[in-house]
């Protein structure tokens, strides 16, 4: 089988020739560090890893008059360099704080600090599109090597949980379900509405293998079963469906703890799980007994992705334990198929050479 072959036959819940190993989300500054500067793609093909490519050159913000942004620098703080975004609207000025260090960017300030700022944002917050043909380019590209992934994601991380804690932040949108779920409740559905409006206008010619949807927000350490009910599935569900309407698989992704919503993820109608994480990299599955579980809960109604503990590619020596997780994701993830071993969730100093261990061990896991 091909790398795409190998991947998208485990996406149907199908038994490949072997067991399926990629990574989520090549950082860049694992790349520029670590792999000389290529990009994703190429790393992949050099590691001889099955590719999970996920561009992030192919969505286009729709300009509008309405809404004029102007960055200014705004100091430096813990080795964060720190930048004020001001969006000019014709109801007033929303602001961001926003900081960058030389691995990733982090939100200082959110958007929307109270329900003025949600109203001006949902009024004049603009549209998105999806630049077809750099996107056909790059799955042209992929070819047999993997899939190409993307994501419905109108502000940072796909979701539409997700994207409310994004523009509110968690804690504020934890009060506010709460203090005010009616207005929590508008805000969703207006998401929802955004999403499914951008799928039906032009996803359908969305050269994606893989779309991703939900986000660590939804993961239960952060929201209680009950909470994922209310605030999660029924609008997520929704935008899966438009999603499925264009032609699309859907991996839902809560990098935190999943235990207690094995039963509660299908339900929205996704054809994948991720990340799979144990408690080291914040998650809750973490015996064979656990993995058994997820197995034969989630497992029996929808493919699964992850399971690797990343942090243990950053430090040398670790091949043995390295090897020692790969098979057992094979075997309690891996049993009867349905199973793409992956990295849980970003690296930013993987030393290759465990990345190579993570390949080699794949490739003897075999059905």
């Amino acid at each position: 089988m091909t790398s795409k072959e190998r991947m998208l036959t485990a996406l149907a819940g199908g038994v490949p020739d072997r067991l399926p190993i990629t990574i989520h989300q090549w950082q860049e500054y694992h790349l520029a560090t670590y792999m000389g500067g290529v990009d994703e793609l190429t790393a992949a093909r050099q590691i001889g890893l099955d590719a999970a490519v996920t561009p992030r050159d192919i969505r286009r913000e729709i300009p509008s008059p309405h809404w004029v942004e102007r960055a200014e620098p705004a100091g430096t703080e813990n080795g964060m360099t720190l930048t004020r975004h001001t969006f000019t609207t014709p109801d007033g000025d929303l602001t961001l704080l926003a900081g960058r260090n030389e691995y990733t960017e982090f939100v200082m300030e959110h958007l929307i600090k109270d329900q003025r700022d949600a109203e001006i944002f949902l009024r004049h917050a603009p549209r998105y599109r999806l630049d077809l043909p750099r996107l056909t380019a790059w799955y042209d590209r992929t070819g047999d090597s993997g899939i190409v992934r993307g994501s419905v994601t109108s502000f940072f991380q796909p979701g539409t949980w997700q994207s409310f804690c994004e523009l509110v932040g968690t804690e504020q949108a934890i009060y506010w379900s709460v203090d005010d779920p009616a207005f929590v409740h508008a805000f969703l559905e207006a998401l929802t509405q955004r999403a499914i409006e951008w799928v039906e206008r032009e996803w359908a010619d969305a050269k994606f293998d893989l779309v991703e949807h939900g986000g660590g927000a939804a993961s239960a350490n952060v929201i209680s079963p009950a909470m994922f009910d209310t605030f999660c599935l029924p609008y997520d569900r929704r935008v899966i469906a438009a999603l499925h309407a264009a032609g699309h698989k859907v991996v839902y992704h809560t990098c935190g703890w999943m235990m207690p919503l094995l039963e509660r993820i299908p339900e929205n109608g996704c054809d994948a799980s991720e990340t799979l994480s144990p408690p080291g990299v914040g998650g809750d599955i973490a015996t064979e007994l656990d993995r058994q579980r997820v197995k034969r809960t989630l497992g029996r109604r929808v493919a699964l992705i992850g399971g690797i503990d990343q942090a243990k590619f950053e430090q040398p020596g670790h091949a043995a334990e390295i090897t020692a997780d790969v098979r057992a994701c094979f075997r309690d993830f891996g049993a009867g198929g349905g199973y793409i071993c992956s990295a849980s969730d970003h690296f930013f100093h993987a030393d290759p050479e465990n990345l190579r261990t993570l390949v080699q061990t794949a490739r003897e896991c075999t059905y």
